[in-house]
């Protein structure tokens, strides 16, 4: 699969290195310039290709967004976002770490609304970037590796993304549409930074919806 990264920081880069090992093909950028990249692109060879922002974009059949979330402004313009699947991988934190107070949005939505003819998925927000770096088990039963949760209102776009993250060896466990799935993925709600098996994660998945009612 051909994969675009915007974000070349700890998630971004450990995402492309992931993806490049599994033998996908990387196209990535961040707001430093094609040259900022160097390093990163000798590291992982010619499967991993540094671009501008609308290149990877245009590269790939999903696209991360592993920038800051306060900096969604700076994305391209939406109409090259249509009809891509994007995984929504911020998190709604200030430049100091506080949590952001987005009223009765949540960070999925107000980055829905942005993009509103991407396939939106919320996913890889939730994990430590050093947990995708050295946990994942690609040898492991699906049922006991890591759980990477996912969000979304497109049955096939969070398909695709579920493919991922069996790929690079953690199990993926769907929590519904953005509303008011997007709620539990939020930073502060019982998933986030769980280091939890999936068989672990569907249980508590199932409670917590039974909660939400």
């Amino acid at each position: 699969m051909d994969i675009g990264i915007l974000g070349a920081g700890r998630l971004g880069g450990t995402l492309a290195q992931l993806f490049v090992e599994e033998g996908h093909q990387v196209a990535i950028a961040n707001d430093s310039g094609v040259e900022s990249l160097a390093d990163l692109s000798e590291t992982l060879g010619p499967q991993l290709r540094a671009v501008e922002p609308t290149q990877a974009i245009r590269f790939g059949d999903v696209v991360f967004l592993a920038i800051p979330f306060r900096e969604r402004d700076s994305l391209p313009d939406a109409d090259h976002f249509a009809e891509k699947i994007v995984v929504d991988a911020m998190n709604p934190y200030t430049e100091n770490f506080h949590v952001m107070d987005l009223g009765d949005d949540t960070s999925s939505e107000l980055v829905a609304a942005q993009l509103p003819d991407a396939k939106l998925v919320k996913s890889f927000n939730t994990i430590y970037w050093e947990t995708l770096r050295d946990l994942g088990h690609p040898d492991l039963p699906e049922s006991e590796r890591l759980a990477v949760f996912l969000a979304g209102d497109d049955s096939d776009a969070k398909a695709h993304v579920a493919d991922l993250i069996r790929d690079i060896g953690f199990g993926p466990i769907d929590v519904g549409g953005l509303v008011p799935g997007g709620e539990l993925l939020e930073p502060g709600s019982a998933l986030y930074k769980r280091e939890i098996t999936v068989e672990e994660a569907r249980e508590t998945v199932r409670t917590l919806r039974a909660r939400q009612g």
